[in-house]
């Protein structure tokens, strides 16, 4: 990526309806995107409403999410129309759920959740190399925030070239987890306000602001955003937030030389989209350490060789 740069150690899935019925006797069907200790967020499709518990009678999933019941070629994210523009603040509290850190023998990192049944996208660089990994969910429980590890998590398909990684979540059972949608990367604009969370040098949780500096800056044939949100060593895999709580990146470099501040980078959404589309085509397998991202060189043509006896040209 060139010596300033260094790495840090994106139609509607379908997800299955929450039907929420009130105490008084009207009922709500939508998705649900994080529950708390004092109230449930759901996902209307055109905005986004926060239901206080008080209020509640009764939550009923109409369909168990599984790996199971993820058809093949199906998109494992969601998209969302019309969400309201909110605070950093607000938005925090809509997404924070979300987002988790990652974590192998070697090092930290940070993901999301984009489908209820536990599928979680990170860098590459994150996990490379790796089997042993944990999963980290962030929960708000009435009185603090509450840590609950994940050890049993597979490596679903991953690309170095473009430093994206989908993993799984096994040991779940039946839990649905929140999600974030992800963001039209044609709608970002220069000058735009956006704004990160992850697991910084393992600072659980940190979020940063700053504004989009280029929404296509080129390195090695591929565009990036460039944006002047604070990113370190932790942030690698974590999610760039728009003001409507869409994911319009993926964290993953930065400059890193000395006196350089400000110089950010994400992967851009329709690229993380292309690679979750195909993710057969990224599929990993342990068995075969080439398999998704890593190829042979193609043969060669073989130059005929001089003839034995040429003579050289005479110097006379």
């Amino acid at each position: 990526m060139g010596a300033a740069l260094s790495l840090l150690s994106v139609a509607p899935a379908a997800f299955a309806l929450t039907t929420v019925q009130l105490k008084s006797g009207a009922s709500i069907e939508a998705d649900v995107i994080a529950e708390r200790a004092d109230r449930v967020i759901v996902d209307l499709g055109f905005t986004v409403v926060s239901v206080p518990r008080d209020e509640i009678e009764s939550l009923t999933s109409k369909e168990a999410v599984s790996v199971d019941a993820v058809p093949e070629n199906a998109d494992l994210y969601r998209v969302a129309a019309n969400l309201p523009v909110l605070s950093v603040k607000e938005n925090v509290d809509r997404v924070g759920e979300a987002v988790v850190l990652v974590r192998t023998p070697v090092g930290i990192g940070s993901g999301f959740f984009i489908h209820p049944s536990g599928y979680v996208v990170t860098n590459e660089h994150v996990i490379a190399g790796e089997y042993n990994i944990t999963v980290t969910q962030f929960r708000r429980g009435s009185t603090e925030l509450e840590k609950v590890q994940y050890n049993k998590v597979r490596i679903v398909a991953l690309d170095s070239r473009l430093d994206l990684a989908l993993l799984k979540i096994e040991d779940a059972g039946p839990m649905l987890f929140p999600t974030v949608p992800l963001g039209d990367g044609g709608s970002l604009n220069d000058g735009q306000t956006v704004f990160a969370i992850g697991s910084p040098l393992g600072l659980d949780r940190t979020v940063s602001q700053g504004i989009v500096s280029s929404r296509t800056r080129p390195f090695d044939g591929q565009l990036y955003i460039q944006t002047t949100t604070q990113i370190n060593p932790g942030n690698s895999g974590g999610p760039l937030f728009n003001l409507r709580g869409e994911v319009v990146g993926v964290n993953n470099m930065k400059a890193m030389q000395v006196g350089i501040e400000g110089l950010n980078f994400a992967i851009p959404t329709p690229v993380l989209k292309n690679f979750l589309r195909n993710r057969d085509a990224f599929a990993f397998d342990p068995r075969n350490p080439n398999a998704g991202y890593r190829y042979l060189e193609p043969p060669q043509p073989v130059k005929a060789a001089p003839a034995a006896d040429a003579k050289k040209p005479s110097s006379n």
